[in-house]
């Protein structure tokens, strides 16, 4: 009995030992594949940096789904047959879209859909908003929405006189865009909010947000993931939230490599333009033509909140995307490739 008492035990100890070397594999196993995660996300940012100068020269070609609540789901037959393709383009009066990111993020985050929209025949060019993506500016002098959207007013006021653009703009960049159909009604063609803060006269960025952050004066004063660039005893100058918040928040549907690649680019939030209050118009805002694109599955601004930014202030069209979260880029790109070349379609 002794005999086989101590067998057993020397066999369960042989057997822990196993055990606890298969897991010591695996937790190496699991480090080393974080690690080659990491460093391939930031070899991706990089080369996406490097693609930003030459205006992300390159394509891909993809099958797309998605559903719209104002026309067919199915994309032209021309899309599908390469040789009628110039044909197609012909029907597009604006080719020109001009992709304005949210915030945190950077040109870099359109890497996918200007991919796409290069191979239908389109033209996109991404912009870096001011102290976003690789503009060098220090986030915590960027207080104003005038500052943080002088890249795209930069663009827009060099455009040719004759010609016009389809403005896209996701999450908190939606203010930018609105901005920008005030100023610069006669350049836009159309504005496209993707999940985005589609402004009211007299409203801020953060109001739209402020179901799921709470209100202002109280994030202001209670928020940890705050930034103070000028001193505790400053005003707050920015928010960063920490990596399981944005990834909760923004990326709950999102390939890992792509949530790796925002981990290693996302730059804090510029806290002066999420609290301007914009001043539009009737005339010039109000006359504008406005799409919106709703991520069903968004985290950080709810279908709920997106739904009531479009009964409040109607645009021409709505359109959906099941199963994305925020970054629609990343979780959804062929859907929202559909889309906007859909959009572009529309006379």
């Amino acid at each position: 009995m002794g005999n086989r008492f101590y067998c057993m035990r020397e066999k369960d100890i042989r057997e822990s030992g196993k055990s606890s070397k298969r897991m010591e594999r695996s937790k190496r196993r699991s480090l080393l594949e974080e690690e080659l995660l990491h460093r391939q996300a930031l070899s991706m940012a990089i080369q996406q940096h490097q693609q930003l100068s030459q205006r992300f020269d390159g394509s891909m070609s993809r099958r797309i789904e998605s559903t719209s609540s104002r026309r067919g789901n199915d994309l032209p037959d021309q899309l599908a047959n390469s040789k009628q393709l110039p044909e197609f383009l012909e029907n597009i009066k604006t080719k020109k879209i001009v992709l304005i990111h949210g915030e945190g993020f950077g040109a870099w985050c359109w890497y996918k859909t200007i991919a796409l929209l290069e191979e239908t025949g389109l033209v996109p060019t991404a912009l870096d908003l001011t102290g976003s993506g690789i503009d060098l500016t220090d986030t915590n002098n960027v207080t104003t929405l005038v500052d943080y959207s002088k890249p795209l007013f930069d663009y827009l006021e060099n455009l040719p006189e004759d010609e016009k653009v389809i403005l896209v703009g996701h999450s908190a960049g939606g203010a930018c865009v609105s901005y920008a159909l005030e100023n610069f009604p006669t350049k836009i063609a159309k504005a496209v909010f993707l999940c985005a803060t589609m402004m009211s006269d007299g409203q801020r960025p953060f109001d739209v947000f402020a179901e799921e952050l709470g209100s202002a004066e109280l994030f202001t004063q209670e928020s940890k993931f705050l930034t103070y660039g000028n001193g505790k005893d400053k005003p707050a100058t920015g928010i960063m939230f920490e990596k399981e918040q944005m990834h909760g928040l923004y990326f709950n549907q999102s390939p890992t490599k792509d949530v790796a690649l925002a981990m290693v680019s996302m730059r804090p939030i510029p806290l002066g333009p999420m609290m301007d209050k914009l001043s539009l118009t009737p005339e010039k805002y109000g006359t504008s033509r406005r799409f919106y694109i709703q991520t069903l599955d968004d985290h950080a601004l709810s279908p709920d909140v997106q739904e009531k930014l479009v009964r409040v202030n109607p645009p021409e069209g709505v359109f959906k995307i099941k199963g994305s979260d925020h970054a629609p880029f990343f979780s959804k790109p062929q859907s929202l490739h559909k889309i906007l070349v859909e959009i572009a379609q529309i006379p």
